[in-house]
């Protein structure tokens, strides 16, 4: 340890040091139990380190250049968790998952700035608020997603979807179109992409915006039990 290192040591500044850490570290343990709770991708320790590197960072800028340097540090925090948010961001089968994770991480380093630049009581506040939009909010949202999609404020795209082999395809495509044409159901658009080394992905997409959730499944289950189509099924999506 250098002699200029020991004459930085002020035992009021250290204290100032442990409370911005500890409160970073408690705020952001609270955050971080809900996610673990709710097993998510980032849990308990995520979140608190989140929170607690931010507040060193920002407890650091502090000391040594002042409220000045510490917004400057602050501004490197909101753009560099961005990366570790975009970590926890995930695409599967089409959907996206981890936004709200990623969000919540946004959150924990705004909370770890405030406790950094010993902001103790705006740190509280805000975990209560990250706190509240995980929790409060979470029945708002589920109420609304279970709403009917087949509103006049939303377009709800239905898409045929059929699996076979790449031998068959021109008789898989055939099938398909005969049994669209039979219900009725013009379609908009057709699509073939590979699928593995030896089947095909066919695609109908569905000119209608509101059809009948039984009707196709009793046709794409018909069409799964033709010999050239290994597999059959639909799906809806979307846009505003």
């Amino acid at each position: 340890m250098s002699l200029e290192a020991l004459q930085n040591i002020n035992p009021l500044s250290l204290l100032d040091t442990a409370i911005s850490l500890a409160a970073a570290f408690v705020l952001g343990g609270i955050i971080g139990y809900e996610r673990q709770f709710r097993q998510r991708t980032a849990g308990l320790r995520t979140n608190v380190l989140v929170a607690v590197g931010a507040a060193i960072f920002v407890d650091m800028a502090n000391h040594l250049a002042g409220h000045e340097g510490a917004v400057r540090v602050v501004a490197y925090v909101v753009s560099g968790i961005g990366f570790l948010g975009a970590g926890v961001i995930m695409r599967e089968e089409g959907n996206v998952r981890g936004l709200n994770t990623a969000a919540t991480l946004w959150g924990s380093a705004a909370v770890g700035a405030c406790a950094g630049a010993d902001l103790i009581l705006e740190a509280g506040i805000g975990a209560l608020f990250v706190l509240a939009a995980n929790t409060l909010l979470r029945p708002v949202a589920d109420r609304i997603n279970r709403q009917p999609i087949d509103t006049p404020a939303v377009e709800v795209t239905h898409t045929v979807h059929v699996i076979a082999p790449r031998t068959h395809q021109k008789a898989a495509l055939r099938l398909l179109e005969d049994a669209l044409e039979a219900a009725q159901y013009p379609t908009r658009d057709f699509e073939m992409r590979a699928f593995g080394e030896q089947d095909v992905e066919i695609e109908a997409m569905l000119v209608a915006t509101s059809v009948d959730g039984d009707a196709l499944d009793a046709m794409v289950a018909q069409l799964g039990t033709a010999s050239v189509i290994g597999q059959a099924f639909w799906s809806a999506s979307t846009s505003e």
